[in-house]
C-alpha cells in the first residue's frame, strides 16, 4: 500500500525538510519544525503525489487515502483531546496548500472547518465566548462557500458591510456574539439561495469537500500564471496540510501576524513583521484590516499609533523573537514565519525562505557570508539572475520638484511612472497596447495576478508590508505603495480622490515604492546606484565563474552601458542596424538600386568613411576586449520602403522615378525571405559588400593604433553559412581587404575570421568548416527557427499552446530546447574541436542573457555567452551559478 499521508507533531512525525519534493515547501517545514520541538499544532501533510494521481485518474483520489486520513484524523485527536464533529469538544482544522515552491496566496485553504450548528454551540460552551464561536463559523461558511461551494466572496461582504452599517459598526471586531449568530442566519441563507441547497453539515463532506478544492486549484488561473511566471512545472503539483485549528480570534489576549528574520525589502537585519489582535491569517495578508508592527522601532518609523507587539505581550514577542533566530539558524537564510497567539500561548503554523526583493536578497548573501553563516558559493547561489533586473530599474532623481499626493507604506522598491488602471484586466490591455500602467487597487486578491505583472507599479489603499499586494509585488520586483489610507477609490466611476482631488482612470502618477510616496505626473528618473553589496556579489561571481560575458552592441552608447556592467566584450556587433541610421540609409538604398558593380561601388564608397567610424567608436570603448562585427545579414529589401506613401519620397530624395524603385522592390520581395538572399549570399552574389564593410573595419584598426599604439583584433563573423566552400569565398574577399589595407598603411594588422552556426547543415558539418573558421558563435535565434521549423515572428500564435499541453516545457526561443538545438550546438562544438581543438565558441541569441540557457552553455565548455547590454549582470551571476552547481556535481559523481 502507498502511502499517501504523513503526520507531523512533537510526538511523532513522519517527515523532515529534505522532502519537499514529497510533502511540498509547507509539509516539510511543518514536519521540520516539529521535529525541533517548535509550537507546531500537529496536523498530517497529503503528498503531491496524490496531486498528481488525482489529475492522472479523473480527479478521482486513490482507493486506500480515506482510510489514511481518517488514521490521520485520530492522531490529531488524541494529541489536542477533541474529536472531528463532536458537539462537545469539536476538533477543528485547516486546509491549506503547500507547493514544491512557494506560490503565495495562488492555491486555496479553508479555515475553521469542522463546524456546523451543532458544533458551534458546543465551540461556544467550551470556549466560554459565543462571539468567537460564531465569528469563527461565519469565517468558515464564507471561505468554504467560495472556495467549495463556487459562491463568490463579495455576496458575504455585502451582507456583513450592510449589517454593520445597519448597526452604526465600523469595525469587524465591534460584533458580539448575538450579531454574528444574526450573519451566519443571513449566509447560510444566502448558500441556499445561490446553490439551491443547504450548507452542508457533516464534516467528513466538508473535509473532503476542502481537500478537492485544494488539489483542484493547482490548476486554476491564477495558479497557471504564477507557475508561467516564476517557472514552476506543472507536474510538480501541490501538497495538502491539514492541521489542528488555533485561534488568533478568540479574544484581546490573543493575535495573528506574519514575520521576518530580517527585513524583505531592503535586506536590513533586522526583525520585522505585523500582527492583528484578535483575527485570524487571513486577515492580515488579505489586506482587510491594517495590521500593526511587532517592533516598536518599526511602529515609530511607520509613525504609527497602534501598539506594537513588543510593547503590548513583552514576553510573547521575546519567545517570538528567539524562535525567529532559532529558524533562521536552523534553515540558515531568512524566514517568513506565520504565528498565532491564542490567549497568551505562541504557535508557529509555518516558516519558509522568505520572498525578498533582489536589493534586499544581495544583502541578506552577502551579510550572511560575512557573518559566517555561509559560505561564499551558497550566498551567490541565494541571488536569482534573472531578478537582477529589478536592480537595473530607474529611480526618482532627487532633483525633481515633486508634487506629493498622498503616502503609504512602502511595501517594494523602486520608481514607475503609468496611466492609472482599477482592474486587472484593463492593466494587461494597455499593457498589451504598450503603455505603462499603475494598477490600482483597494487590495489586491491572487486573481489579480496577471494585472500585478502586467502592470509597471501597484498602488493599494489597504494592507500591510505583508499583504498579497507587497508579497507578490517583491517577487515580481515591481515597485509597491500598500495602505494609503488618505485615498478613496470609487470602482463604479473608475476614479480616486485624495483631499479635494480627483484622479480619472487614464490619468498619469508616479509611485515610488522605496519612501511610499504616490507623485502626481510623470516625473523623471536617474539611473541605479549598483555598488556596494551588489558589487560585492558580483565580483565574488566572477572569481567563480569560467564562462566569459560579452554584449550585443553596435553603437557607443550600448557599448559603454555593456562594459560599465561588466562585459568582457563584444559579441555581436550587426552592422546592419548601423545602416538604417537617417544619415547613410540612402546610401544604401542608392546601392540596392545600382544596376552594376561599378555603381554600387560608388554607393559602398559614400558608407565606407560612415561604417570606419561606427567601429572607431566600438574600438575606443572597448579597448583591449574582443569585439565580433558581423558582416552585413538581412535581406536587401529590408531597407526599401513598403508603404505607397513613402515610395515617392524616397524616389524623390534618391533621384529616380517611383515606377524603378518599386520594380527594385517586385525584384527583391521573397516568399520566405528569413530562408533567401541574406547574410554570405549576400556576400558571394555582391563581394563588394563585405569588402567594404572589411576595410572599414581594418581602417579603424589602423586609426586605434596611430591613436594608442594599441594593435586590436577584431572578430570578423561571416554568417548563414552551411558550407566550408561558402566561408572560404568570403574569407578570401576579407584577406583581401587587410592586406591592401595593411599595405597602403605599413602596418601589420590582426584580426580572426569565424562564422555563426545558424544552420542545422552548418551544425553537421562543423569539422569541415572549422578547417576555415577561427570562431563559431552559435545564433540560436535563427538555429531554433530552422531547427523547429518555425517563425519567431509567428509562433506566438501557438508555442504557449505547446507549453500548456506539455508539448514543449517552455518556449524555445526564451530557452534553449537542450534536447534539439542544444544538441546540434553539442554536435558541433564536439567536431569542431576535434579538428580545431582551440578554437573559440560562443553563443550570441537571445538565449545568451537567459539563466538556463548560461548553464547549459557552461556545462558544455562554450568559452563565451553575448547577450543585451542590460543583461550583462545577468549572465555574470547565473554563469557562476552553472560552475558551482558543475563543481557540485562533479564532487556528487566522486
Amino acid at each position: 500500500m502507498s502511502k499517501w499521508v504523513y503526520v507531523f507533531s512533537k510526538e511523532m512525525t513522519d517527515g523532515d525538510a529534505d522532502m519537499r519534493n514529497l510533502l511540498g515547501g509547507k509539509g516539510a517545514n511543518l514536519a521540520e519544525m516539529s521535529k525541533l520541538g517548535l509550537p507546531v499544532p500537529p496536523g498530517f501533510t497529503i503528498t503531491t503525489e496524490v496531486c498528481n494521481e488525482f489529475y492522472a485518474n479523473n480527479k478521482n483520489f486513490p482507493d486506500d487515502l480515506d482510510e489514511q486520513v481518517a488514521d490521520a484524523i485520530a492522531k490529531i485527536e488524541s494529541l489536542v483531546d477533541n474529536k472531528f464533529g463532536s458537539n462537545e469538544d469539536p476538533l477543528l482544522v485547516s486546509v491549506r496548500s503547500g507547493a514544491r515552491s512557494s506560490m503565495p496566496g495562488m492555491l486555496d485553504t479553508v479555515l475553521n472547518l469542522g463546524l456546523n450548528d451543532k458544533t458551534v454551540i458546543g465551540l461556544a460552551k467550551k470556549s466560554g465566548d459565543e462571539r468567537f464561536a460564531y465569528d469563527s463559523y461565519r469565517r468558515f461558511i464564507q471561505m468554504y462557500s467560495d472556495v467549495v461551494l463556487n459562491i463568490e466572496h463579495h455576496y458575504f461582504e455585502d451582507i456583513l458591510e450592510d449589517y454593520k452599517a445597519e448597526n452604526n459598526y465600523l469595525l469587524d471586531t465591534d460584533l458580539n456574539g448575538a450579531d454574528w449568530k444574526s450573519i451566519v442566519s443571513l449566509y447560510k441563507e444566502k448558500v441556499k439561495e445561490v446553490i439551491g441547497k443547504d450548507f452542508p453539515q457533516d464534516v467528513n463532506e466538508q473535509l473532503w469537500g476542502s481537500i478537492s478544492s485544494v488539489f483542484l486549484s493547482w490548476q486554476n488561473n491564477r495558479a497557471i500564471t504564477y507557475r508561467k511566471l516564476n517557472d514552476i512545472p506543472d507536474h510538480w503539483g501541490t501538497a495538502v496540510n491539514v492541521q489542528a485549528m488555533v485561534f488568533g480570534n478568540l479574544d484581546d489576549n490573543s493575535a495573528t501576524g506574519v514575520a521576518f528574520t530580517r527585513n524583505p525589502s531592503n535586506g536590513e537585519n533586522k526583525f520585522y513583521g505585523e500582527f492583528l489582535i484578535n483575527a485570524q491569517g487571513e486577515d492580515v495578508v488579505a489586506g482587510i484590516r491594517t495590521p500593526q508592527n511587532i517592533t516598536e522601532e518599526a511602529r515609530i518609523e511607520a509613525n504609527s499609533d497602534a501598539v506594537s507587539l513588543e510593547k503590548l505581550m513583552p514576553n510573547i514577542y521575546q519567545d517570538l523573537i528567539g524562535l525567529a533566530n532559532k529558524l533562521e539558524k536552523h534553515y540558515l537564510d531568512m524566514q517568513d514565519i506565520e504565528f498565532t497567539i491564542q490567549q497568551g500561548k505562541l504557535w508557529i503554523l509555518q516558516t519558509r525562505s522568505g520572498k525578498r526583493t533582489t536589493s534586499a536578497a544581495i544583502k541578506i548573501a552577502v551579510d550572511m557570508y560575512e557573518q559566517g553563516v555561509i559560505s561564499k558559493e551558497i550566498a551567490i547561489s541565494r541571488v536569482d539572475p534573472s531578478s537582477l533586473d529589478q536592480l537595473l530599474h530607474p529611480t526618482i532623481d532627487e532633483s525633481e520638484e515633486l508634487n506629493i499626493i498622498a503616502t503609504g507604506l512602502p511595501a517594494s522598491p523602486g520608481a514607475a511612472s503609468g496611466k492609472i488602471v482599477f482592474n486587472a484586466d484593463d492593466a494587461e490591455k494597455a499593457s498589451n497596447d504598450g503603455e505603462k500602467v499603475i494598477l490600482t487597487r483597494i487590495e489586491t486578491s491572487p486573481e489579480d495576478i496577471h494585472g500585478m505583472h502586467a502592470a509597471q507599479g501597484i498602488l493599494t489603499t489597504r494592507g500591510g508590508m505583508t499583504s498579497h499586494a507587497a508579497v507578490v509585488a517583491r517577487g515580481m520586483g515591481r515597485p509597491c505603495i500598500s495602505g494609503a489610507g488618505s485615498i478613496r477609490i470609487d470602482y463604479e466611476n473608475e476614479l480616486f480622490i485624495v483631499g479635494n482631488k480627483k484622479f480619472k482612470s487614464g490619468d498619469i502618477i508616479t509611485i515610488d515604492g522605496t519612501n511610499g510616496n504616490i507623485i502626481s505626473g510623470e516625473v523623471k528618473m536617474k539611473d541605479p546606484d549598483l555598488s556596494g553589496d551588489f558589487e560585492k556579489i558580483m565580483k565574488w561571481a566572477d572569481d567563480i565563474r569560467k564562462l566569459k560575458i560579452r554584449a550585443n552592441a553596435e553603437t557607443k552608447l550600448d557599448a559603454s552601458v555593456a562594459k560599465n556592467f561588466g562585459a568582457e566584450g563584444i559579441g555581436l556587433c550587426r552592422t546592419e542596424h548601423m545602416f538604417f541610421d537617417e544619415g547613410r540609409i540612402n546610401s544604401v538604398r542608392e546601392m540596392i538600386l545600382a544596376t552594376d558593380e561599378q555603381a554600387r561601388r560608388v554607393a559602398l564608397s559614400k558608407l565606407l568613411p560612415m561604417q570606419k567610424n561606427d567601429f572607431i567608436e566600438l574600438f575606443e570603448v572597448m579597448g583591449d576586449l574582443p569585439v565580433t562585427i558581423r558582416l552585413l545579414d538581412p535581406p536587401l529589401h529590408e531597407f526599401l520602403p513598403h508603404e505607397e506613401n513613402d515610395f515617392e519620397e524616397v524616389a524623390a530624395s534618391l533621384n529616380t522615378s517611383v515606377e524603378n524603385l518599386k520594380d527594385r522592390v517586385t525584384e527583391l520581395i521573397e516568399t520566405n525571405p528569413m530562408l533567401g538572399h541574406r547574410g554570405c549570399r549576400l556576400a558571394i552574389t555582391y563581394p563588394e559588400i563585405p569588402e567594404m564593410q572589411a576595410k572599414a573595419i581594418f581602417e579603424a584598426s589602423v586609426e586605434i593604433y596611430n591613436k594608442t599604439k594599441n594593435i586590436i583584433c577584431p572578430e570578423i563573423m561571416v554568417p548563414l553559412i552551411t558550407s566550408r566552400k561558402e566561408l572560404e569565398i568570403v574569407k578570401r574577399v576579407i584577406d583581401k581587404a587587410a592586406q591592401d589595407v595593411m599595405y597602403e598603411h605599413k602596418i601589420e594588422l590582426n584580426y580572426t575570421v569565424g562564422t555563426m552556426i545558424e544552420l542545422p547543415r552548418a551544425a553537421l558539418k562543423s569539422d569541415e568548416i572549422a578547417e576555415v573558421a577561427d570562431f563559431f558563435s552559435y545564433g540560436t535565434n535563427d538555429l531554433t527557427q530552422t531547427t523547429f521549423g518555425i517563425s519567431r515572428d509567428d509562433s506566438s500564435k501557438f508555442l504557449q499552446e505547446y507549453v500548456d499541453k506539455n508539448i514543449l516545457e517552455k518556449d524555445p526561443f526564451v530557452s534553449i530546447d537542450i534536447e534539439g538545438v542544444g544538441e546540434l550546438v553539442k554536435i558541433s562544438a564536439e567536431r569542431g574541436r576535434r579538428i580545431k581543438p582551440g578554437i573559440k565558441l560562443g553563443i550570441c541569441g537571445e538565449h545568451g542573457g537567459d539563466p538556463k540557457s548560461i548553464i547549459f552553455c557552461a556545462n558544455n565548455n562554450l568559452d563565451y555567452v553575448s547577450c543585451s547590454p542590460y543583461r550583462v549582470p545577468i549572465a555574470r551571476l547565473a554563469a557562476a551559478q552553472a560552475e558551482i552547481k558543475k563543481k557540485f556535481l562533479e564532487n556528487m559523481q566522486t
